[in-house]
């Protein structure tokens, strides 16, 4: 399995459609794109728009998971989701978010690190050269999709900055501009969104900063500019319009787990045999399908991160 885990280079051509050769997507070609091939890798700037559904790469929307089951639809994936800084209602994401300015975009590093920065996506594109993940999302809800991603393992830029040992938490703060969010001007939610993740989580091969999907870049209301994606955990850890990153020696706090604790923990591992207090979590509905499937135990990745927490109790941490 481990020798899965890496990606394989292929021509840009193969991944990226001949339409998306423009902004920020000229550093995805030039980067050469490279394509998932490992088992387990198988919830945009004003002037150019995104791919809709008739244009979208007809290569990838062939393509499967590890497991078999084919990408969603680039029009599922790009209108149903949660974004609640724009609305919460999901179908309605894609048209409120369709004049929010992900370019330019950077994200700050900070923390217990050595060597705090600032980096701009376009910056981050070119130094790690982006890769194709397909990988499953699991909403809390009981939704799912599968996904192709487009971008880099957070683990490259963390030993950029080097943590020092201090370090065992990293932090991550969503954008807050009530302006161009306009859901962000309510007081149900202690904005901005923030998540965390444990080090050796983010660390690990399958945590993902997404900076495209599709072949192209990252539509906003997909997580554009910079979105986290870690496929083990249910869909509202991979926080999206990433600008801060810090490292912590505490666990942070999160914004679903502050409001709702008895509901939305921490870790929020995939977990067929822990319900949500409102419903099961057993089986799930994969969106473009009529029936429910077995949710698989940490979203069908136990194999690879499993280990993380051997001698923990998963219904108490969860």
């Amino acid at each position: 399995m481990a020798d899965q885990l890496k990606s394989n280079p292929v021509k840009p051509s193969e991944i990226t459609p001949k339409h998306v050769y423009l902004s920020r997507r000229d550093f995805i070609k030039a980067a050469g794109v490279l394509a998932g091939s490992m088992a387990l890798t198988s919830c945009l700037p004003q002037t150019v728009e995104p791919p809709s559904a008739s244009t979208a790469d007809p290569a990838i929307a062939k393509k499967t998971d590890e497991l078999g089951d084919p990408v969603n639809s680039f029009d599922d994936i790009t209108h149903y989701n949660n974004y609640y800084e724009f609305t919460t209602a999901k179908e309605g994401v894609a048209g409120l978010a369709a004049k929010f300015k992900t370019s330019p975009w950077q994200v700050e590093v900070s923390g217990l690190v050595s060597q705090p920065r600032t980096f701009s996506v376009e910056e981050l594109i070119k130094r790690y050269p982006p890769e194709e993940r397909i990988y499953r999302l699991r909403c809390v809800e009981a939704w799912s999709m599968v996904i192709p991603w487009v971008g880099f393992p957070l683990a490259k830029l963390l030993q950029e900055v080097e943590p020092t040992s201090a370090a065992k938490y990293v932090r991550f703060e969503t954008l807050f501009n009530p302006e161009e969010m306009p859901a962000q001007k309510e007081k149900w939610y202690p904005w901005p969104y923030q998540e965390g993740l444990r080090l050796d989580e983010a660390r690990h091969d399958l945590t993902l900063l997404a900076t495209g999907l599709y072949g192209g870049e990252l539509p906003a209301q997909s997580g554009g500019g910079l979105r986290l994606v870690v496929p083990w955990k249910y869909g509202f850890k991979s926080i999206k319009a990433i600008v801060k990153i810090e490292l912590t020696a505490t666990q942070p706090a999160t914004l679903w787990s502050t409001i709702q604790p008895g509901e939305y923990g921490f870790y929020a591992n995939v977990n067929p045999q822990v319900d949500h207090p409102r419903w099961s979590q057993a089986s799930e509905r994969r969106i473009g399908e009529l029936a429910r499937r077995e949710t698989l135990p940490f979203n069908g990745y136990a194999e690879q991160v499993a280990e993380l927490y051997e001698g923990m109790d998963l219904r108490k941490n969860y």
